[in-house]
This record gives C-alpha cells, structure tokens and sequence, in this order.
C-alpha cells in the first residue's frame, strides 16, 4: 500500500499574510494540501498531526489522522506509517497548490532509490518519499535547508536519494505571491486570502 501524509505543524501558520490569522491560515493549507493526497488514486490519505488540534475536522471519513511528539524528526514521522504501508510520501501542510503529478513522480522514483526528494524553493523540501521502514542512516527532514545534499552525505551509497521536480511552500508572507491564481485547486487558502 502507499501512503500520502500530509505533516501539519504549529510553525506553518507563520506564513500568513498581514491581516489573516495565522491559525485559520495554517488550516486553510492544510486543508487544501490534504485534498490534493485524498484525491490520489491507488493512495491512502493519512494527516500527521504535529502539535495542531482539530485536524480530524479536515478528514475525509476513513482518514487516519496520526498524532506525533516531535514534528522535526523525520525518521519518527515516517516510523509512524510503517504499520499501514510499504511506500510512503511525507508532504508539507504549506503546499496547498502542489501538482499531485509531483506526488506521482516521487512514488516513481523510489523504484531506483529508498529515499526521493521534492526540493522546495528557497531551501528544504516540499515532500519526502521513502520505502518503509525508513532507512535508519537518513535523518535530513524536510525543514533543513540543505536536505539534498545532507541525506546524500548520510547515504551509504551512491544513487540512494533520488530528486524530483522542485515545488514552493508557503512559510513567509511573501511566499503567497508564488501561488498562481490560474491554477486550480487551493480553495481554502484562496477563499481565505480574498475575504474580507
């Protein structure tokens, strides 16, 4: 089974703009993000929960929403998964405009590497897959800057990380002008940019 985990944690709702509130923003992405992984064929949705209540709210009935202690580390988020399936992406709750062919694509490239990589703009990365169980050299998540070239220095190996096309995420005001109002999907978080 592959498994799409949206990883929702308290620092994303620093990049709301002035005037909106940070705790409806970070809801809206998350929000929008999940519907982008519920809407993936042959793929179970999961939410993970890293110190943000009232994500149950946002799941579609059937989704799993898995509470975790540490949103920083990355083998953790991903030893959560392991009792539901073989493949797993781990996608950042602030890409609410993420193309879900970039999802596809780091499923793909799993079949070469244990670890694929979507490198977000700006330094991190939008999301992470892996073969479960994780491998235990990897601890690079998707925050640090440089994760790339850190889970490729971690690697016993050459060819053990694999990079897919890169996205942007919204972690600073200035991030909302990446969104492409042409682009369909990321409903919540427009509706709530072009209230009021």
């Amino acid at each position: 089974m592959r498994l799409a985990a949206v990883l929702v944690t308290p620092a994303m709702g620093k990049g709301a703009p002035p005037g909106v509130a940070p705790d409806e923003f970070l809801l809206a992405l998350a929000e929008d993000t999940y519907e982008i992984v519920a809407g993936l064929e042959l793929v179970r949705p999961i939410i993970l929960a890293a110190g943000v209540d009232g994500l149950d709210e946002l799941a579609w009935p059937g989704t799993r929403v898995i509470s975790l202690s540490d949103p920083a580390g990355i083998p953790e988020t991903f030893a959560a998964l392991e009792p539901y399936g073989e493949e797993a992406v781990v996608i950042s709750g602030d890409a609410p405009d993420l193309p879900p062919l970039l999802i596809g694509k780091l499923f793909r490239e799993l079949g070469r590497a244990p670890i694929a990589v979507c490198p977000s703009a700006g330094g991190g990365a939008v999301a992470m897959a892996a073969r479960l169980p994780f491998p235990g050299w990897a601890t690079a998540g998707l925050d640090d800057h440089d994760v790339v070239e850190r889970l490729r220095a971690q690697a016993p190996g050459s060819r053990m990380v694999a990079t897919g096309p890169g996205w942007h995420r919204l972690r600073s005001p200035a991030d909302v002008a990446t969104l492409d109002p042409g682009l369909e999907g990321w409903d919540n978080t427009r509706a709530l940019l072009t209230s009021g």
